[in-house]
């Protein structure tokens, strides 16, 4: 077992459950490279996408607890996928939040040559043409299709699901008008704001985007939709407690370092930097909350 005086003597891997490109990938080389500044060692960026991140997990849960393999997810993999399907893990025990890096809304975008301007306008369009246009998700289960399901229950629509690895591939789709609609992390989305690739119609949270205040809220057309991401850094159960908080001390220092916050919230994404107890709290707190949301999109819960 590793002694957190002598860490790390090497390089350390953080495993990123999704493509690179994405929303978590690319806070996750943020924060590590922030972290391999403070540390002295490498902090490696391994992708290791599929089962909506459950992939990723698994790895890091069955690696060695000594600080030299760290998670870099979201609530997909410790809330999400084991609460819809089975998995060879479980993240109450087998993980150990450390801290949340960043967090974000979603925006809704649509193909840009669709005869839409908002949302009333959009779910007019698609319940005009049941079952003939598509939307992408970032792999089955995941956060993203989840919010997608929550809006396409409450709206009552009729779509198709394309699922995509992670939302890199899924953003290109829509850039690139394979599908019609993608209800994805606004920081990948903010980027092609003003471009005349997309529309973006709302975004999923009740206060607007400063970055795009005239951008109106699903709330608006569906009270009380209000949803988020979160992600942060996992450990394998075992990890040496001193390791684990000079973890989180950094990963909080991280998140308030003026270039990086910068960066962050042109990417619309809200800097965190959460203590392990408030990382529980949030996890909690999203349990009970994505419950819900799964129960109202209709989707099957494994109890």
């Amino acid at each position: 077992m590793a002694r957190a005086a002598d860490w790390p003597t090497r390089p350390v891997t953080v495993v990123v459950p999704y493509s690179p490109g994405g929303n978590t990938d690319m806070m996750a080389r943020l924060a590590s490279q922030y972290l391999a500044d403070k540390f002295g060692q490498p902090f490696v960026i391994e992708n290791r996408a599929g089962g909506g991140g459950s992939v990723g997990a698994i790895a890091v849960a069955r690696a060695q607890p000594d600080g030299y393999t760290l998670l870099f997810g979201a609530s997909t993999q410790i809330i999400n996928i084991p609460m819809l399907q089975k998995v060879s893990y479980d993240p109450q025990k087998d993980l150990v939040p450390i801290s949340i890096f960043g967090a974000g809304p979603y925006l809704l975008g649509i193909k840009a040559s669709l005869p839409c301007n908002t949302v009333q306008e959009f779910i007019g369009y698609v319940k005009a043409n049941p079952g003939k246009l598509n939307y992408a998700t970032a792999g089955v289960g995941g956060n993203i299709h989840l919010n997608t399901a929550l809006f396409i229950a409450r709206a009552g629509l009729d779509m198709v699901a394309v699922p995509y690895k992670s939302g890199a591939p899924a953003m290109a789709a829509l850039v690139a008008g394979e599908v019609e609609m993608y209800f994805g992390n606004a920081s990948e989305l903010i980027q092609h704001a003003d471009s005349k690739l997309i529309k973006i119609l709302a975004v999923s949270t009740l206060q607007k985007l400063q970055q795009l205040p005239d951008v109106p809220t699903i709330a608006e057309s569906y009270p009380g939709f209000n949803t988020s991401s979160w992600n942060g850094f996992f450990a394998p159960t075992g990890t040496p407690e001193a390791i684990l908080d000079a973890l989180a001390k950094e990963t909080i220092a991280a998140a308030h370092q003026p270039a990086i916050v910068e960066r962050l919230n042109r990417l619309a994404i809200l800097p965190f930097g959460t203590t392990t107890g408030e990382f529980r709290k949030v996890i909690e707190e999203s349990r009970v909350s994505n419950r819900l949301a799964m129960k109202a999109a209709g989707l099957p819960i494994i109890d």
